[in-house]
């Protein structure tokens, strides 16, 4: 019994218990040998705390992973219930782990105390000159030599501890390959960890809930997103393969075929994104712009420093004291107050924050829909699942649909679906439900005889904001036929007869590769298997290139942005992932650097051998087979996880030519961005299907750089958008 438990411990745990250990035995004997003129309080104190410490590290070692086994026994039992026992076990591990590691930060601060002290009684010569740890200057022999290695130890117990990890015993030793149980234990991994995060935020109601909630299924969801590991396949193992697909990624080779944007379209999107963009009126966007001087921007936008003219602002429903959200809002698009008729700043879950503007110059009234922006945001995004979209969601459709079949369940993303289904109460509301008949807001405002009649509706939001937008206009569409919806990378909401239903009144706008608009529950699980898949398809790589392939795709070099613009001028094809990796190393120290900061766009490469360290893991009986095979490609059938489609009509935004991207830090800023120009044309959304893994896939999604790429559009085509012109918006 205690074998087979061994065999289940970290070597490298092992390795410290055994150093431990030795700590413990070799103090203990230099104790019992001191000199008795050297055995003062102050000579030994260090000597008794560095054991007293490795001691207390073993019996922590011991418990840590006696909670680990318990733990990892209680998944084993029950991995796909989702109980309260689990939940106690994995607390428990996790504060013995934590309890670890408050006595691995002691026994590092002891070590550093007793060097000092060894240093302050050794000559410069090293040799003593005064008693050291109980032995005297003329101490020679074994004596000695016990002493050197006892700090020898010491030291090298102190240093490794802080890169070994918590845990004890190998979690595969448990679960192997059994994908249930790697996605309970993530589930479980995620849930804490997400809840202390909110707890931090200031979100303390989260850290008490005992019943499942929305925390649990973002969890839930998490966990089944790395269910990888039971394929045998390592975090770095999928880093690895994630850089591999960044270099050979799939991009359309022409867009000739392409029909252009309709120019009207373009025209209304970019004169209309100013109002998405401002809705983000907490830190965030501050932060994305001004990383310098976020702060001071945010002070100035909120209006704090001007507190008198509170009064004369809109009040907003969960706005500060000083209604500085709806100064911050006025103040980006530089726009009296009276425009701003309503809106509402929420800080939870599935529900949007929202603003209200009536421009009677351009008859028309906007609803912006902010994006993600706080925890709670998140919380929504991540509840990706599909869920069944009622007939009051499809009411819009009802009109403007002929070949849609109404018996046939249609679903969407089930936290945009809430989200969107809580933002038409607050805007319109059911007039069937409504106390003593009473109407919504917008009908108030729009409805016949009233102050707006006449008007047309624009509903615009960004990334999540965009997609909560594209459900909304379809729940209204019925209502205000003269409504149209402007969503900039919205997440996929909607399954593809929805997403083609509305077409004629929502329109998508995706800025080159940015990750929002692909992103969902089956394009994750696919870009899994594409990574574990093209790890698998050469024999030559060995564990060293896992490592370097994971850096790869988390670091750049600027070897490799010379090579790049090299190649842009002589027209001479991209180098292999593996070639750029052998030179990497000539010059590893000077050349690494973060993903987003490197300068270049690859040239797109198609046809390309991939390296890969797993080549013997490609017969039918082995864990990644059997992993990817219980993952649907995009020709399955999957009734249980319908896909998800960008709903509308779709504008791909791309640049011309091998346009290079600039680095973080300078492409935060419009007048930073790429100065080649950009085209615009109406995509399948078909395409939009699959993960792109650029290294601009992040940075295409900032609001900022897509308000640039739409005025470049409209320059190449001579046309323009100025929002104080009554001729942009019909």
């Amino acid at each position: 019994m205690w074998i087979s438990r061994l065999k289940r411990v970290r070597r490298t745990i092992m390795v410290l218990g055994v150093a431990n250990l030795a700590v413990i035995l070799s103090g203990f004997v230099l104790s019992l040998v001191s000199n008795p003129h050297c055995d003062s309080a102050g000579q030994l104190f260090p000597l008794f705390a560095v054991c007293l410490a490795a001691g207390v590290k073993l019996a922590v070692m011991v418990k840590v992973g006696t909670t680990q086994e318990l733990m990892a026994m209680t998944i084993m039992d029950s991995p796909t219930q989702n109980s309260l026992e689990r939940k106690l076990k994995y607390k428990t591990w996790l504060w013995w782990t934590r309890f670890a590691m408050v006595i691995t930060v002691l026994q590092f601060i002891g070590a550093t105390y007793l060097m000092f002290r060894v240093a302050k009684f050794v000559s410069r010569d090293g040799m003593p000159r005064d008693c050291v740890l109980g032995l005297s200057p003329d101490t020679h022999g074994w004596k000695q030599t016990l002493q050197v290695a006892f700090l020898i130890t010491v030291c090298f117990v102190a240093l490794a501890q802080c890169f070994t990890g918590s845990d004890i015993l190998q979690w595969r030793s448990f679960y192997a390959t059994q994908d249930d149980a790697w996605k309970a234990h993530y589930q479980e991994v995620f849930d804490h960890g997400i809840r202390e995060v909110l707890c931090c935020l200031g979100r303390r109601e989260y850290m008490g809930v005992i019943e499942e909630d929305e925390v649990c299924s973002v969890a839930r969801l998490l966990g089944d997103l790395v269910s990888y590991r039971a394929s045998g396949t390592g975090h770095l193992e999928f880093l690895a393969g994630l850089a591999l697909l960044q270099n050979n990624s799939q991009f359309p080779e022409s867009y000739e075929d392409c029909m252009e944007a309709p120019a009207f379209h373009l025209q209304e999107a970019a004169t209309l994104h100013k109002f998405a963009e401002a809705a983000y009126t907490g830190p965030l966007l501050d932060v994305g712009r001004n990383p310098a001087l976020f702060l001071c921007t945010w002070i100035c936008r909120q209006g704090i420093l001007t507190p008198w003219s509170r009064k004369w602002r809109p009040k907003l429903d969960g706005d500060n004291w000083w209604r500085g959200h709806a100064a911050a809002f006025l103040k980006f698009i530089n726009f009296p107050a009276h425009v701003l008729r309503r809106g509402r700043i929420c800080r939870e879950k599935c529900k949007a924050t929202y603003f209200v503007i009536v421009l009677h110059y351009l008859r028309c009234v906007v609803i912006a829909v902010r994006g993600t922006e706080t925890a709670e945001d998140l919380i929504t995004d991540g509840l990706g699942r599909a869920c069944s979209l009622t007939a009051e969601d499809l009411e819009g459709l009802t009109k403007h649909i002929h070949g849609m079949d109404s018996s046939r369940t249609h679903y969407g993303h089930s936290g945009i679906v809430e989200a969107a289904r809580d933002l038409f109460m607050q805007i319109e509301g059911d007039p069937k439900f409504g106390e003593s008949g009473s109407i919504g807001f917008l009908s108030s405002l729009i409805g016949d005889g009233c102050e707006c009649d006449g008007y047309s509706i624009r509903i615009v939001g960004h990334s999540l904001g965009g997609a909560i937008a594209s459900l909304l206009g379809i729940r209204l569409r019925c209502r205000f036929p003269n409504l149209y919806v402007y969503a900039y990378g919205p997440l996929p909401c909607v399954d593809s007869d929805v997403a083609d239903a509305c077409s004629e009144f929502v329109t998508s706008i995706v800025l080159d590769n940015e990750f929002s608009s692909r992103l969902s529950y089956g394009s994750i699980r696919r870009l899994q298997v594409a990574a574990i898949k093209v790890l698998s398809q050469d024999p030559k790589a060995d564990t060293a290139l896992v490592f370097r392939l994971a850096r790869r795709f988390l670091s750049a070099s600027k070897r490799q942005r010379q090579d790049v613009v090299q190649e842009n001028t002589s027209g001479e094809a991209t180098p292999s992932i593996i070639a750029d990796i052998s030179r990497e190393s000539l010059q590893e120290q000077d050349q690494i650097y973060p993903i987003w900061e490197q300068a270049e766009r690859e040239t797109r490469q198609n046809d390309e051998e991939f390296v890969n360290p797993f080549h013997g893991m490609a017969s039918a009986d082995n864990p990644v087979s059997q992993f990817m095979g219980t993952v649907k490609t995009r020709e399955d059938d999957d009734n249980e996880a319908p896909e998800m489609f960008l709903p509308g009509l779709v504008i791909h935004i791309v640049p011309e030519g091998n346009n290079l991207s600039v680095p973080i830090w300078r492409g935060w800023t419009v007048c930073d961005v790429t100065g080649g120009g950009y085209k615009a044309y109406v995509a399948n959304r078909e395409s939009f299907k699959e993960i792109m893994v650029s290294p601009s896939m992040f940075l295409d999604h900032l609001p900022w750089r897509c308000r640039h790429a739409m005025q470049k559009v409209l320059e190449t085509r001579n046309l323009f958008c100025d929002l104080t012109s009554g001729s942009d918006i019909v």
